[in-house]
């Protein structure tokens, strides 16, 4: 039978797991309680076993979101050029079906323009978090908890690919015309290898 501290975890992971869906398909207004608790099965006043506010909720579901998503995105090294990885990855990124499944999307794309006018401490979340996918874009889903450290010029064009990722999959989830959307796509894709073109890297 579980103890009080297993379905205690249980709960907590129901509730995070409901949350994110909809921070990533409403945005911060989606991590309403009542509406979270109650996709989660759990009633209103459980919540406060578990998170302090509506804020530190929104914080959990980021965390929680991007760490899932991470590491099934970036995964491990391959032997391949540095090149070769951002290309794969961006293949892996800026498809149709991660524009159009937003419950399981990039809670980096679906919050980015929203963070901007969020909490203080969503604000230093979401950078923490962003800062955690640039080192597993460089080394990998596994660098990310080891604490390493993306030498400067790798970790710039990190930021620009990662920059290229977010800016064209929220562009191509603004527009209305589907063909106009997969084209922001395509050549997303297309500019993903030429930003490891510089003569330091391989």
């Amino acid at each position: 039978m579980p103890t009080r501290s297993e379905l205690k975890e249980a709960s907590q992971q129901r509730i995070l797991d409901a949350a994110a869906v909809r921070l990533r398909e409403e945005g911060l207004s989606g991590a309403a309680i009542a509406s979270v608790m109650r996709e989660a099965g759990l009633t209103h006043g459980a919540f406060y076993a578990h998170f302090a506010n509506k804020n530190d909720l929104a914080i959990a579901a980021l965390r929680h979101a991007l760490k899932e998503n991470r590491s099934n995105w970036v995964g491990r090294p391959r032997n391949e050029s540095w090149g070769q990885r951002l290309q794969r990855l961006a293949r892996r990124y800026l498809i149709p079906q991660h524009r159009d499944r937003l419950a399981d999307a990039c809670a980096l794309a679906a919050l980015a323009s929203e963070t901007a006018r969020a909490e203080p401490a969503f604000r230093a979340a979401y950078g923490e978090e962003l800062h955690k996918s640039l080192v597993g874009i460089c080394a990998g889903a596994d660098a990310v908890e080891s604490g390493t450290v993306p030498d400067d010029a790798q970790l710039d064009e990190a930021i620009a690919f990662m920059a290229l990722c977010v800016g064209g999959m929220t562009l191509a989830r603004a527009v209305a015309d589907p063909g106009f959307s997969n084209r922001i796509l395509q050549a997303c894709v297309a500019a993903a290898g030429r930003v490891a073109e510089a003569p330091s890297q391989t």
